[in-house]
């Protein structure tokens, strides 16, 4: 008897830990009678169809979620003509509200696990393996499951010590996303969230914990997220495991975190400079800076504590932070949600994620989604059309603002370029909104530029606003373009640098004989370092970080060094050194 847990994941870098929470939870015992199936999105129906008929399962586990839940159910019109006597059982998010409703529409589903799944599998698996015959098998006593007859007892919540470690073996996450938690449930009460139906908030002991974490150290896997939903909703926790990372830092391993920054002290503020470049990153969700918004859907983030953390925290530069924003919130308009860009683009976050509400399953916003005039799809993920204060047509607009930010702001390779052309807009936002209309004009969201076309297409968009600025435009545009990778073709848009080869020559022949700047490249001869490295010249100061500074142009050229032996830990960056040779 093989009962065969299936994920399709968003991305092949993405695991699934819920399958693996299942079959660790069951136990040695039951192990033998489970299998594990992984696909993506990206697996056309066809393909996984035919593999799951190879395997030739008795039952089949999907494991539901809104990126995934339209793929499974073409799966289930279609698995029943080739597997006509294998069971099929429902779990997961997508599935465990309005349970009833997907039973009735899915016909061939023989029931549905609810809620979190460790115990009512095992004990679901039990009576399968007990069973002579399937047909015989009494799933009634099984708590936690929605059935045909009814839905059977509720299932209590897990005890977070219960639960196994996942990555005895580790072969099974070979270049992927490791995922952990040290907590379940979470205080608060966003509407929008399915976390806030969960209030209870349960802990992991600090004793699983720090074994577990020293496992990843030891492992030195590159990056850990912790699901935990607000991980330091418990100050004392959260600081025992940050303290455990800071203090067995392996140089390598990098944790990811989603906090609530308006509630952090200056114990953490504190604890957080003192960590290394890259050991960790913190996701926060702010959402909206509307006070009314952020009162109606039950969230009591005090923006100014928010940005004043997240000044701090960017003040240490080791640390990468992601902010997000969820357009479609009740009360939030198009000049409402252009406030609260522009407030959160000006926390200078690494990243900027401009989202859209997703109206889901069992949360209250789905409840009350006809009181606000919310209208969103009807399959998953739910996202909205168009609200009382946000049209249709403004959503399209925010669309495409989205796309400019990933690719201008959160790409990371406009970091001088950006903050001088906003300059010439009243805020972050219209350049973005007028950026993606440029791109609609010249057809370029049709036909995407590819991403070092894209330098080409920021210096368009700026001479088309500042025709006289554009030897500094294309200077921040070559020092931006050369900061990220030492690229064999240079920019059409960048300087001849023929006049000044004689120069540039010069300052690598001195650096072999003694170096000063390049010691580092002991032992190659010159023609190699100036190859390993990159030399340009600049007439502005364009390696400035002051945004408010006049550009003035310079009579003598500077000469910009990038090392690229020496990058950034957080962003990547070659290191630079302006020279006047």
């Amino acid at each position: 008897m093989q009962f065969l847990l299936t994920a399709i994941n968003a991305k092949y870098i993405h695991s699934n830990p819920a399958i693996y929470s299942l079959r660790a939870y069951a136990g040695e015992e039951l192990q033998p009678y489970i299998g594990l199936a992984e696909y993506t999105i990206n697996n056309r129906m066809e393909e996984i169809l035919g593999d799951l008929y190879r395997r030739r399962p008795d039952v089949i586990g999907f494991s539901c979620y809104i990126w995934n839940c339209q793929l499974i159910w073409e799966l289930l019109r279609e698995l029943p003509k080739v597997l006509p006597d294998t069971d099929i059982w429902l779990g997961g998010p997508e599935v465990s509200f309005e349970g009833e409703q997907i039973l009735m529409d899915f016909p061939m589903v023989t029931g549905i696990m609810a809620g979190e799944g460790e115990e009512t599998f095992r004990e679901l698996l039990s009576c399968y393996v007990a069973g002579e015959k399937k047909k015989d098998v009494d799933f009634g006593k099984v708590p936690g499951l929605i059935l045909r007859e009814g839905a059977t007892a509720a299932r209590a919540l897990t005890d977070m010590d219960k639960l196994p470690f996942l990555y005895e073996r580790l072969g099974d996450f070979a270049h992927r996303i490791l995922y952990y938690e040290s907590s379940r449930g979470c205080p608060f009460r966003c509407s929008y969230c399915l976390s806030s139906i969960d209030k209870k908030v349960r802990l992991r002991s600090l004793e699983l914990v720090e074994r577990e974490l020293q496992f990843f150290l030891d492992q030195k896997i590159p990056q850990v997220k912790f699901i935990d939903r607000t991980f330091n909703c418990n100050r004392d926790h959260a600081m025992a495991i940050w303290r455990y990372i800071k203090e067995h830092d392996n140089g390598v391993t990098n944790f990811h975190f989603e906090v609530a920054a308006d509630v952090m002290g200056e114990e953490e503020l504190a604890l957080f400079q003192e960590m290394r470049p890259g050991l960790i990153q913190l996701e926060i969700g702010v959402q909206s800076t509307n006070l009314h918004t952020l009162k109606e859907i039950n969230r009591s983030g005090d923006i100014g504590a928010i940005a004043n953390a997240v000044s701090r925290i960017r003040g240490g530069r080791n640390i990468h932070l992601h902010l997000d924003l969820i357009a479609g919130l009740p009360f939030e308009g198009y000049e409402s949600f252009e406030k609260s860009f522009n407030d959160v683009y000006r926390m200078k976050p690494h990243q900027l994620q401009l989202g859209f509400l997703k109206v889901l399953k069992g949360t209250l916003i789905r409840e009350k989604a006809r009181e606000y005039g919310i209208v969103y799809q009807s399959r998953a993920p739910y996202e909205v059309l168009y609200t009382k204060w946000l049209s249709y047509g403004e959503v399209l607009k925010l669309k495409q603002m989205e796309e400019m930010v990933e690719l201008y702001y959160n790409s990371n390779q406009f970091t001088h370029t950006l903050p001088v052309l906003e300059k010439h807009f009243k805020g972050p936002f219209e350049m973005f909104e007028e950026l993606a209309g440029f791109y609609e004009e010249k057809g370029y969201f049709t036909n995407t530029p590819a991403r070092s076309y894209r330098y080409q297409v920021l210096l368009e968009f700026a001479l088309n606003r500042m025709p006289e600025q554009g030897q500094l435009y294309r200077e921040l545009l070559t020092y931006d373009f050369y900061l990220r990778e030492n690229a064999k073709s240079r920019p059409a848009f960048s300087m001849d640098l023929s006049p000044y080869r004689e120069e540039i020559g010069g300052f690598y022949r001195k650096e072999e004989e003694a170096p000063q700047l390049l010691e580092e490249y002991g032992g190659y001869h010159a023609r190699q370092t100036m190859k390993m490295t990159h030399m340009d010249v600049f007439f502005y100061p364009v390696w400035r970080e002051e945004e408010d500074a006049a550009w003035e142009k310079c009579e003598r050229p500077f000469f910009v060094l990038f090392d690229y032996q020496k990058r950034d830990a957080l962003t990547g960056e070659a290191s630079t050194f302006p020279l006047q040779l």
